[in-house]
């Protein structure tokens, strides 16, 4: 993907926020376990920035921990929804490529399915200088598991009818740059699973950047194509997804 259509893509979020909000994927409890064990930080009472925010998916998970969490996202229409949605949470609206906050005010910086829209050579130093000694840079991906069947079927179908599919499936690349500094590194992968109705499904995938790019008269018929092929699969309507979620916790440095 070239850097005009990645910008094209992380651009496309704010018209598809409703759908995102509505049909995207939550976290396990046990993410938020994992990350306190590996950050070595309750999240009670942590001071959170939670980057790329989205419509707040995750921050209010963070905020039902009982994390002092301020949102960060740098969608007009994204952090629209998210106020609309959880009023209450503090939001500022930037990215994590120039983060307007002072030196070591965070405990931790959180990026909820969000890290690899920024550029990791200034999201990076941003992080570090906005953290505390001894805070920590969180990342996890919610990724479909690809050694299921109907996951494997999917991606063959949506990678021959879009032109821009995409499916990380790992996130060593996304995450490497992160070797280039002193940070004390550490990756967990949990399993988890959803059992949503039909109409959530394509209501998620029309939140993804590789659908929400597309003209109308383009996506349409891709949705109603898989709608179909998910029926044929799942005849009740009822779909059950299987996720790996991958996270990354970078510790900085208790002494600078």
């Amino acid at each position: 993907m070239t850097d005009l259509q990645h910008q094209a893509h992380a651009r496309s979020f704010g018209a598809v926020a409703a759908h995102y909000d509505a049909a995207r994927p939550s976290y396990p409890d046990s993410l938020f376990d994992e990350i306190e064990r590996l950050t070595g930080q309750q999240l009670k009472g942590a001071t959170v920035l939670d980057v790329g925010a989205g419509t707040g998916i995750a921050t209010r998970l963070l905020a039902a921990r009982g994390a002092r969490v301020t949102a960060v996202e740098p969608s007009p229409g994204m952090a629209a929804r998210l106020h609309a949605v959880s009023p209450e949470i503090p939001l500022v609206r930037a990215s994590g490529d120039e983060l307007p906050c002072h030196d070591g005010t965070a405990d931790l910086i959180t990026y909820a399915q969000a890290f690899h829209w920024t550029d990791p050579n200034r999201s990076i130093p941003e992080a570090i200088r906005v953290l505390r000694p001894g805070g920590a840079l969180v990342m996890w991906w919610n990724l479909k598991d690809r050694a299921t069947p109907w996951v494997q079927a999917q991606e063959a179908r949506l990678s021959a009818t879009l032109p821009s599919y995409h499916y990380y499936g790992t996130m060593i690349q996304v995450t490497r740059p992160l070797d280039d500094y002193d940070l004390r590194l550490s990756t967990a992968r949990l399993r988890w699973e959803r059992r949503i109705d039909l109409d959530t499904v394509i209501a998620d995938l029309r939140s993804k950047s590789y659908f929400a790019v597309l003209p109308a008269e383009q996506q349409e018929p891709a949705l109603a194509a898989e709608r179909a092929a998910l029926l044929a699969e799942f005849p009740d309507g009822v779909v059950t997804e299987p996720y790996l979620l991958d996270v990354t916790v970078a510790v900085t440095p208790e002494r600078r």
